[in-house]
């Protein structure tokens, strides 16, 4: 299959590319101190073996990803479960979530997709920012990752949007692959989650003459809900906030993002699991045809929210953070005084670990507290 040349940029690796590939990641140092972590005590030539060994993107993903992931699951989870009742396996999916983590969100899908019965893993869309290091752009490529060009004018941003819609259609119709997208444009601190109506613009740019909603049909939209028990950048996320408040034009670094990466990757999240709520197809078939375009991504987006919603799987952490943002016990019937006791020791751990000047402790526990308030707000009103 010839895939063309406008996507070069933006692709993985194709399967004739994947050995220079391979060969420039284990002569970097960076990428063989990744390896000593990984598989310690494992020779560099085995390793060089077993990756050349690996033809397709997805051997890699089944011999080096998948069992790099189980032991992720094993010793920072409590569990990490995955129901896709609704959908077909035989069929692929455009799987847009709720975004808590860089990189675990569509690593952890992709190894249930495998776990579950598909034959194929997911192509996951991820922002250029996060590649500024060559050999993770190299590895990330190999990865089944395609790429979201940030921080461009408004007319080079056009044009990328339209160029990555078609790849998207490219990938489901000739590549035959899932893909994973995040709702919104970076992750949602506050875990109110929210799809931006932008990101399903993006997807109906590409895609030929169809009308809007023939174009989502044809990508097959299933709104994936993620559930962390404990989100170990939650510290992360409270300090970041208040550095917003308190700096003026404050931004993330390029080492904030690999701290945030490596946290999310080596914090525990307790349980975790991803409910996939039905194709949106069927739905899409009773919006009003005469719907105006200035609505219709809203109407979409307010849809997929309220399946992300009310498929959330909550703990009893998120029951307390409610409750004592509330200042009452109305949900006390969902967790016992051990889990308040737990979660109070949790949420002080937590608040420790942040080390900023005029450290603003009120605040940032309301932060943290928010942020698994959040899906349990809208997980009551969804379910209403």
């Amino acid at each position: 299959m010839k895939v063309p040349v406008e996507f070069d940029e933006i692709r993985p690796f194709e399967p004739e590319e994947l050995p220079q590939a391979y060969d420039r990641l284990l002569a970097n140092p960076q990428f063989r101190q990744v390896l000593n972590f990984v598989l310690p005590g494992v020779p560099l030539e085995m390793i060089k073996e077993k990756m050349h060994a690996c033809k397709t993107n997805l051997d890699f993903q089944l011999n080096f990803c998948y069992g790099f992931l189980q032991k992720l699951v094993d010793k920072y989870t409590n569990g990490c479960s995955m129901d896709v009742s609704c959908l077909d396996t035989s069929r692929r999916y455009t799987f847009v979530s709720n975004h808590r983590d860089i990189v675990i969100d569509p690593a952890f899908l992709g190894k249930g997709l495998i776990d579950n019965g598909f034959k194929t893993t997911c192509e996951i869309a991820i922002g250029d920012n996060l590649l500024s290091l060559p050999w993770v752009k190299d590895l990330v490529r190999i990865d089944k990752t395609f790429i979201v060009k940030r921080g461009l004018s408004p007319r080079e941003t056009l044009a990328a949007s339209k160029v990555m819609s078609d790849y998207m259609y490219f990938v489901m119709e000739q590549k035959h692959d899932n893909m994973w997208i995040a709702q919104r444009e970076g992750r949602a601190k506050d875990s109110d989650d929210r799809t931006q109506p932008a990101i399903l613009k993006m997807m109906a740019m590409g895609g030929g003459k169809d009308s809007i909603t023939e174009k989502l049909k044809r990508l097959h939209i299933v709104p994936l809900a993620i559930s962390y028990e404990l989100d170990p950048c939650d510290f992360l996320k409270a300090q970041e906030f208040q550095l917003k408040r308190d700096i003026p034009g404050w931004k993330k670094s390029a080492q904030d993002d690999v701290v945030s990466m490596q946290t999310g990757i080596m914090g525990y999240k307790g349980r975790v699991h991803y409910q996939c709520a039905p194709c949106i197809d069927d739905w899409l078939d009773t919006l009003d045809p005469d719907t105006p375009k200035t609505k219709i991504f809203d109407i979409i987006a307010e849809h997929i929210d309220h399946e992300i919603h009310r498929n959330y799987r909550l703990y009893p952490f998120n029951y307390i953070a409610l409750d004592t943002l509330d200042g009452n016990s109305a949900h006390a019937d969902k967790y016992t005084d051990e889990d308040k006791a737990a979660f109070d020791k949790y949420i002080a751990g937590q608040l420790a670990k942040i080390n900023i000047e005029n450290k603003d402790e009120a605040y940032l526990r309301e932060r943290i507290l928010t942020m698994y308030a959040n899906p349990a707000r809208n997980f009551i009103k969804a379910s209403e």
